[in-house]
Formats: structure tokens, C-alpha cells, sequence
């Protein structure tokens, strides 16, 4: 029987102190480079918690086939690695450490792995919905920034799922090119509007590596149902993040992090004259002009 007994800090100290001389002395002639302090800093944290944890080596066999299998499940059309970071809330502390907002402004979030840079370019009151599958949704938003300026000619990026939580290019055989995206410009005003559908929440994927491990730790694998925007307007940061529907069930366990209080939003229910239901949009997104304090990002952009 495998001894799991904790090892004293002491020991733990020992061992770990000398193979991290031993890194550093393996160093010591290389360029001092932020790859190169990345990798000792990274080896460094791994020593540690292998010290910890003291795995067997079939253990540490099994690490390297999780993470053989997510590559082997990362492809043109799937990123299982942004999956993993995204779960394991890299990825939201990326996003938070290189683009800060100062209050008032619309928090960034991760544009996540649908986004697509080749949307077209619609006119304001466009229909995203190229199939008509599900519930109508209006939309309609204004573009300033923390200064309480509009942004005429803002370019406005957009995409979501459909109705039951599935994005165009999950289902290119089964949805319509660009359905549910598009790209405008905000009028004179700052104000831009479109058609679309309501979308729906989803879980991310079960049938790879991320989800079975995310199973196995009965972690929630849930995203409450959002829309993405992506807005860039001269002499401004540009702002990626999402708007989350309020009254999703799932608002409190987004499996990637992603949901702030600012990003709530109310997908408002009416009826027709002919009883349909339909549901209306209404946003502000705020923008933070270049260099304004608390918009830096890590690098000194």
C-alpha cells in the first residue's frame, strides 16, 4: 500500500531547495528573459506542489496523458486548451491582470473560443438570425465612454449561441453561415440596433478530457445564456465581454468565470398582438479612453 503520509516542511524544504539550485545554476548563462524567468518560475511552482503531493509515477503518468489527450482533442474548429484555462480561471485572470476598468467602465471579459474576426458588416436594424429558429429578440444599445461621451462610428462586434446553446460554428453543416453574428457601426448618436433571437444557457463540452475531468470533480460545467460584443471606437481600449441574462438559473455558476454585476442585464418578456412572445435589450456599453488611469494593462500598453 502506497504511503501518503505528509512529509515535514523540513524535508519537503530539502528536497525541493536543491533541485531549484540546481534549476536556477542551469539558468544562470541564459539571457535574462522573461521566457526564461517564466520557465523557472513555472518549474519552481511545479517542484513545490509535486512536493506536496508526492505523486506515484504512474500518477504523474496519467497528468501526462490528461494533458497528451488534450491536445490530441484540440483542433481548427475545437481549442481544448483554452477550455482547460478557461475552467480553471486562467483565463478570467489574464483578462483581469492585462485590462483592468476603471469604475464606471463596461468590465472586458474572454472573447472565448467561437468568437470569429470575418462577421459581416450589417446595417443598424439587421437580423442576425438567419434560419428564424426561436424566440425574437430586440435589441438596442448605446456606445460612450467613462467621460459621458457618445461614440459615433463605433464598430460593435457581435455573436451568441442560438436558442438551445449552440454557436454557428459548432454546427456549420446544421446552421447558416454567420448566424447569430454581425458587425455595425453606431450612428451619430453612439446608438446601434439589430434583430435576433433569444439565446440559450449551455455546458461546455462533456465528451473531452476538461469535461470528464470537470465531471469527475463535480465541478458546474454550466454557462448561463449571454451575448458577446466586441466594441472598438478610435483612441479607446477596445472592450470584449459579455451581457449575461439576469434571470438565467445558472447566473451563479458560470463554469469560466465570466459573470459580474455589471454584466447583468434583463431580457425583457412581451407578447404580441398575435400572443407571440418576443423579448427586448436594452444596454450601455462604456469605453475607456487610451491611458486612462486604471485601464493599463500589465505591459504597459
Amino acid at each position: 500500500m502506497d504511503d501518503y503520509r505528509t512529509p515535514s516542511a523540513d524535508a519537503l524544504f530539502t528536497s525541493v531547495n536543491g533541485l531549484e539550485a540546481e534549476l536556477e545554476h542551469r539558468f544562470s548563462t541564459v539571457l535574462a528573459t522573461r521566457l526564461a524567468n517564466a520557465v523557472i518560475t513555472i518549474a519552481r511552482h511545479l517542484h513545490l506542489v509535486t512536493a506536496e503531493l508526492r505523486p506515484s509515477t504512474e500518477e504523474l503518468h496519467h497528468v501526462i496523458d490528461f494533458l497528451t489527450d488534450v491536445g490530441h482533442h484540440t483542433d481548427h474548429k475545437r481549442q481544448e486548451w483554452v477550455l482547460l484555462a478557461d475552467v480553471l480561471g486562467v483565463s478570467a485572470l489574464v483578462e483581469g491582470l492585462n485590462n483592468p476598468r476603471p469604475q464606471g467602465a463596461t468590465p472586458n471579459t474572454v472573447a472565448g473560443p467561437f468568437y470569429r474576426a470575418d462577421a459581416p458588416e450589417l446595417s443598424l436594424g439587421a437580423d442576425l438570425s438567419r434560419d428564424g429558429k426561436g424566440e425574437r429578440l430586440h435589441v438596442s444599445g448605446q456606445i460612450s465612454n467613462t467621460l459621458g461621451h457618445a461614440l459615433p462610428g463605433a464598430v460593435i462586434e457581435v455573436w451568441h449561441a442560438n436558442a438551445v446553446g449552440l454557436y454557428e460554428n459548432q454546427q456549420p453543416h446544421r446552421q447558416p453561415e454567420f448566424n447569430l453574428r454581425g458587425r455595425f457601426r453606431a450612428d451619430a448618436k453612439g446608438q446601434f440596433s439589430f434583430l435576433s433571437v433569444k439565446p440559450g444557457g449551455y455546458f461546455l463540452p462533456l465528451d473531452g478530457p476538461v469535461g470528464r475531468l470537470m465531471q469527475a470533480l463535480d465541478c458546474p460545467l454550466e454557462r448561463p445564456a449571454h451575448i458577446h460584443f466586441r466594441v472598438a471606437a478610435p483612441a479607446h481600449e477596445t472592450l470584449t465581454t459579455h451581457v449575461f441574462d439576469r434571470a438565467d438559473a445558472a447566473i451563479g455558476r458560470d463554469a469560466i468565470f465570466g459573470v459580474k454585476p455589471e454584466l447583468l442585464a434583463d431580457f425583457r418578456a412581451i407578447r404580441t398582438p398575435s400572443g407571440a412572445q418576443e423579448h427586448l435589450l436594452d444596454l450601455k456599453l462604456v469605453l475607456c479612453p487610451s491611458g486612462q488611469p486604471g485601464s493599463e494593462t500589465m505591459g504597459g500598453k
